[in-house]
C-alpha cells in the first residue's frame, strides 16, 4: 500500500509482500523527501519492517512508478543528506532524501551572480549599550 506522496500520510507499507501492521513492535518509521523542482517538495511517512533498506522504501512509496525508472535511477539517495547506497539498511527516524543532479557548479552559479548583481553586503548594525 502506498500513500500520496503530496499529502504525506503516515502509509504501512508492505515490503517483499509481507503487511507491516502500524502498532508493530519490529517496525520502524522513515519519512522519505524529493524536490522535484524549486517550491515542488514530495514527503510521505513509511512505518516499514525492521532492517528494511533505502530500495525497499522506494518501492514501498509507490514513486518508482509515478517518477518512472529511469527518473528514478538519474537521483541520489541519501540519509540524512549523506549519499548511501540503495542496499543501505534503516533505523527508526531515518530521512531518506532523493537529490537531483546538479546543473550549475555552484562556485559558477557564485560568478554569475556576482556579475549580474554586484557586490552585496549585509546593512552594518548599530552597536547599543
Amino acid at each position: 500500500m502506498s500513500a500520496d506522496p503530496v499529502t504525506g500520510e503516515l502509509a504501512t507499507a508492505p515490503v517483499d509482500g509481507v503487511p507491516v501492521p502500524a502498532a508493530s513492535a519490529g517496525a520502524i518509521g522513515v519519512s522519505l523527501v524529493y524536490a522535484a523542482a524549486p517550491h515542488d517538495l514530495w514527503r510521505l511517512s513509511l512505518r516499514l519492517p525492521a532492517g528494511a533498506t533505502v530500495a525497499d522504501a522506494l518501492r514501498a512509496s509507490g514513486w518508482l512508478q509515478r517518477l518512472g525508472a529511469a527518473t528514478l535511477d538519474a537521483l541520489t539517495p541519501s540519509v540524512w543528506n549523506r549519499a548511501v547506497a540503495p542496499g543501505a539498511r534503516l533505523r527508526d527516524g531515518d530521512r531518506i532524501e532523493l537529490s537531483r543532479p546538479l546543473t550549475v557548479d555552484p562556485k559558477e552559479a557564485r560568478r554569475l551572480r556576482y556579475r549580474r548583481d554586484g557586490v552585496k553586503r549585509a546593512p552594518r548594525r548599530l552597536k547599543t549599550g
